[in-house]
């Protein structure tokens, strides 16, 4: 994959997707990524910046288990780590909407 394969995010967007096709990857990232939501809520609340560590831990630490253990590839934030980030919410709401099975 060259850097400039993807030059806007409605391109990247199926392609994240299908890095993300393994249903307990997805469930991880979500999981994730509502942890992140609820690290952000106390980091407002406590002004206590431990909270943002705690938040990357959470977001990244479960996004990478499930591609190494269950999709067994590089997660796309090492390529595209703007886009990857943009996937991952746009992602979490598409599983909200339904648009996106968990």
């Amino acid at each position: 994959m060259s850097a400039d394969r993807f030059q806007r995010f409605a391109d990247f967007y199926p392609f994240y997707l299908r890095e993300h096709s393994d249903r307990r990857n997805r469930r991880l990232h979500f999981a994730g990524s509502t942890l992140v939501l609820g690290c952000m809520l106390q980091l407002g609340w406590t002004r206590d910046p431990q909270w943002l560590l705690w938040g990357l831990l959470c977001g990244y630490g479960f996004a990478w288990v499930g591609h190494f253990f269950f999709e067994k590839n590089r997660p796309a934030t090492f390529q595209y780590p703007l886009y990857s980030l943009m996937g991952d919410w746009v992602m979490y709401a598409d599983i909200w909407r339904g648009r996106v099975k968990l």
